[in-house]
C-alpha cells in the first residue's frame, strides 16, 4: 500500500447542525481539505504555480457513503488516497474513521486535473502522476 494522506480533526459545535450530529457538508468538507493537503504534499499546492503551470483537481463524480454518526467534541480521523490514475484523472479514495479505526464515511472522487489558467481538463504531468503514484492503494 502507497502513502496515505491523513489528518486529524475535532468535530465542533460549528460542524454540526439542528440535529445534533456533524452536518453532511462537513464530511465533504473534511475530504476536500485532505486532498489538497495531499497535493500540497506532492509539491504542487492547490492554485499555486508549478513549472509556469496553475494545475490543480476538480471533482466530477462522487460515490459516498455514511456509515455512522458523528457528534461533537468526536476526534475523526480522515485519509485519503488514490485508487486510479488516468491521462487526465485521477481518482481519490477517502475514509473518515474514529480513534479506534471505526468507519464513518467512505467517499470514491473521480477528480479531473485542471489548467486553472485555461479553465480547462489538462494531461496529468509524468512529475505529477510519479507524485500521485506514491499515493496509489492496493
Amino acid at each position: 500500500m502507497g502513502q496515505v494522506q491523513e489528518t486529524r480533526v475535532v468535530i465542533g459545535t460549528a460542524d454540526c447542525d439542528a440535529l445534533g450530529h456533524m452536518n453532511v457538508a462537513r464530511y465533504f468538507a473534511l475530504c476536500n481539505l485532505n486532498g489538497f493537503a495531499m497535493q500540497t504534499a506532492m509539491g504542487w499546492p492547490p492554485g499555486a504555480t508549478v513549472d509556469g503551470r496553475k494545475l490543480s483537481f476538480a471533482v466530477v463524480h462522487s460515490e459516498s457513503n455514511f456509515l455512522s454518526e458523528v457528534m461533537e467534541g468526536e476526534t475523526l480521523l480522515v485519509r485519503t488516497d488514490i485508487a486510479a490514475i488516468g491521462t487526465k484523472s485521477a481518482t481519490f479514495r477517502n475514509r473518515i474513521l474514529r480513534q479506534d479505526g471505526g468507519r464513518v464515511f467512505e467517499s470514491h472522487w473521480k477528480s479531473v486535473l485542471m489548467d486553472l489558467d485555461a479553465r480547462r481538463s489538462a494531461p496529468i504531468p509524468d512529475v505529477f502522476r510519479a507524485a500521485l503514484e506514491r499515493y496509489m492503494s492496493a
